[in-house]
């Protein structure tokens, strides 16, 4: 399925509510679909889940949490190797695939932006997991940054490239040969490990 219109992501960051909403509007987002496995903040109170079921809906934008579907710490077993997240083994389960579906049938009425805490979209799974699935389903995806600008998921891709030392043009490798390797190597310094969740930061709510 191929919509009309963008899927966005966006991380809360340490912004105010108001600062969070000035990211939104610009682009129209009518929705937030939450995918913190953990939809909680110590340090930022104003994104925990029961204030954003609040606050969302008096500003007009529709909240839903999907941390269950979409979260980066799952509760499948199967879905870690040596106490670490597989994303492709999370990305086939049936959980996720609901949940990807969902967000592709609720962007035919809604224009969804996909929540998470990091301000960075390279460092969360909400790129480098959610929205790889969802351009590979045909869905175009842009990252919502900290000063408001926007940025495709291509383009967001082929920067990671440039910081992961993995410049585009390869002789040997195409590049989505490239985004393969470059999802891979990113995943492995940011999946969620289930041993470490102790000494999580707050900071890593994925």
């Amino acid at each position: 399925m191929a919509l009309a219109q963008t899927i966005y992501t966006v991380g809360h960051s340490t912004h105010s509510f108001e600062e969070f909403l000035s990211l939104l509007k610009p682009h129209g987002v009518t929705a937030v679909a939450d995918v913190r496995s953990v939809p909680h903040s110590h340090f930022n109170p104003q994104f925990n889940r029961p204030s954003l079921e609040k606050e969302l809906p008096a500003a007009g934008v529709a909240y839903v949490f999907m941390g269950k579907q979409l979260g980066a710490r799952s509760k499948d077993p199967s879905c870690y190797e040596q106490g670490r997240v597989q994303y492709r083994r999370l990305a086939r389960t049936a959980l996720f695939r609901e949940g990807v579906e969902r967000i592709k049938k609720g962007a035919e009425s809604y224009r969804v932006v996909l929540l998470c805490a990091e301000k960075e979209p390279l460092e969360c799974h909400r790129a480098i997991l959610v929205s790889r699935e969802l351009e590979s389903d045909g869905v175009r995806v842009a990252h919502i940054l900290a000063d408001g600008s926007l940025e495709s998921h291509h383009n967001a891709m082929l920067r990671l490239l440039r910081l992961l030392g993995m410049p585009p043009g390869d002789l040997f490798k195409s590049e989505g040969q490239l985004f393969e390797d470059a999802y891979a190597k990113q995943e492995q310094r940011i999946a969620y490990v289930a041993d470490e969740a102790a000494r999580a930061s707050e900071g890593q709510s994925q």
